[in-house]
């Protein structure tokens, strides 16, 4: 079963069991999916809606941050379940060890020895960690390596 088909299967089990904030949550990233693919004019593979999936949580991280600095505490809980729905659809999350034993293999891969070489780096990288690690801990262990 793709991620598209869980999705749906999970939005009517929602249903069924009246839970109203994971029937929501889901609807608005099929909404997002279901806009990607009438734009793209075809139906999208797993790891176009693992991108999708990918940019709702870093959307929803980034609003979080600011709902806890404003003090809003309502929105920022409902951030956060609305994180953890998301977050059940994505493939298991690489540890910070296990990032930094990709960045390693990588930067010797690539024999880059500064941070001019990042370029190169982040391009060879991200396709090996994608849907599996925050960008921004990547970026950080690269930085630490290449310094």
């Amino acid at each position: 079963m793709n991620l598209s088909e869980r999705l749906n299967e999970d939005m009517k089990q929602a249903m069924k069991s009246k839970d109203k904030f994971t029937l929501s949550t889901i609807r608005m990233v099929r909404s997002t999916i279901n806009y990607s693919e009438i734009e793209l004019k075809r139906t999208l593979d797993d790891n176009e809606v693992l991108d999708i999936l990918s940019r709702e949580i870093k959307q929803r991280k980034d609003a979080l941050q600011e709902f806890e600095s404003a003090g809003r505490e309502e929105l920022a809980a409902n951030t956060k379940a609305e994180i953890e729905i998301i977050i059940k659809y994505l493939p298991a999350q690489l540890s910070e060890e296990e990032i930094k034993v990709i960045v390693q293999q990588t930067i010797q891969e690539t024999g880059a020895s500064s941070k001019s070489d990042m370029g190169k780096v982040m391009s060879a990288l991200m396709p090996k960690v994608k849907g599996r690690a925050d960008g921004k801990l990547v970026n950080q262990a690269v930085l630490q390596f290449l310094q």
